[in-house]
């Protein structure tokens, strides 16, 4: 549980956030469905840079690309057929990544754009795709631009997705804190439209069912978001220790104002730091598909050193399990040491057992990862 210390001053943990996603919704960046608003988004782009000056993480996850391409094809109505939608979303797609590029370009920025679905998500192995490519992006200094994939979802695009989609990339690369800038100062505590006397909640706990309480429906007309979805939303990323912070986007200098320590629009604290939420995630959540026998040398690196697991180090392969399902490590004895995401099959695993990842090619017929199981993806048992 967060301290009532951080509740009341949340300043430590914004200064410290090291990883953070940023949430655009389309009303701002369409500047109300009226063509992409290239000088907001040139103003995001600017402070983006400035983050990854300072050695932060960034990854952006924008809407819009629906409200572009109904102005781009005319149209004055969001349509209701699942595939005019679609249709809007491919040619908004293609204004998004281009003025995105553009704007990151000229403030130093190399950019990627990446399209996901929520079936990417769900699936074990693509999720670690997901996850492997976007980690090496912020490691090479490359800024990736997600959003949904709307031409191939199969499912009605649906309302607040792109809120929902913020936080499954937070839970993904395992961010300090999601920020979801839209057309709101934050959450108040009833809809100021309708009522004079509501006042912005500033600080409070992700996850607080009060908030849903408070929470209206969809303000705009261009986007499928609510302040409902972003409450969820938080909830959502709170999952896995990330705060989140919801504000105007139009908010002077917001992104570089809240990292020192100011707090812009409604912060919602995660109860539940990182660390603690992954450890959580491993052991009590995740069934076991199997597991590798280590030798002392390889137990002993994982237990003190905080290393990866190579498959030099397997002596033995047990059970049945696919990439991307979690396999437990186990020292010669027998015991559990650790548990962590399996980046190969259990045939491919016991086929590199005591093998150097040169070998890994002429084994395999490719080569993917150096490790079996990635420290980034490992909890220690003991």
């Amino acid at each position: 549980m967060p301290s009532d210390q951080t509740l009341s001053h949340p300043a430590a943990m914004l200064q410290q956030a090291r990883r953070i996603v940023v949430k655009v919704g389309s009303s701002l960046v369409t500047n109300e469905g009226r063509g992409l608003d290239e000088q907001a988004i040139g103003e995001w782009c600017r402070q983006l840079a400035a983050l990854r000056a300072e050695g932060r993480e960034v990854i952006m996850v924008s809407s819009g690309a629906v409200a572009e391409g109904m102005k781009r094809l005319g149209w004055q109505t969001r349509p209701r057929e699942l595939n005019e939608l679609q249709a809007a979303a491919a040619v908004g797609q293609m204004g998004l990544a281009q003025m995105y590029e553009t704007k990151l370009r000229e403030n130093g920025l190399a950019s990627a754009q990446v399209l996901l679905t929520h079936a990417d998500l769900a699936d074990r192995e693509r999720y670690l795709n997901g996850r492997s490519t976007l980690v090496t992006l912020l490691e090479l200094g490359v800024l990736p631009v997600i959003n949904e994939n709307d031409t191939v979802v199969n499912d009605e695009i649906k309302f607040g997705d792109n809120d929902t989609l913020g936080a499954l990339v937070a839970n993904l690369v395992e961010a300090d804190l999601l920020v979801i800038l839209t057309d709101q100062k934050g959450l108040f505590s009833a809809d100021p439209r309708k009522q004079a006397d509501a006042t912005l909640v500033a600080v409070g706990q992700a996850g607080d069912p009060a908030l849903e309480a408070m929470a209206g429906g969809a303000g705009s007309a261009v986007g499928t978001g609510g302040m409902l979805t972003k409450i969820l939303a938080a909830k959502r990323a709170a999952g896995s220790g990330a705060s989140t912070v919801i504000a105007w986007g139009r908010e002077p200098d917001a992104l570089l104002r809240l990292v020192q320590g100011e707090v812009v629009g409604t912060v919602l604290v995660a109860p539940t730091q990182k660390l603690q939420a992954r450890k959580q995630w491993m052991k009590d959540h995740l069934k076991l598909h199997g597991s590798v026998v280590v030798d002392a040398g390889a137990a002993a690196m994982l237990q003190q050193g905080g290393k990866s697991l190579l498959p030099i180090g397997m002596t033995e392969v047990q059970g049945e399990f696919r990439r991307g399902e979690v396999i437990a490590v186990r020292n010669p004895e027998g015991v559990e040491i650790a548990r962590g995401l399996a980046n190969y099959s259990s045939y491919e695993a016991r086929q590199l057992c005591r093998k150097p990842s040169s070998q890994f090619e002429a084994l395999l017929g490719y080569s993917a990862e150096p490790e079996m199981v990635h420290r980034d993806n490992m909890v220690l048992s003991r």
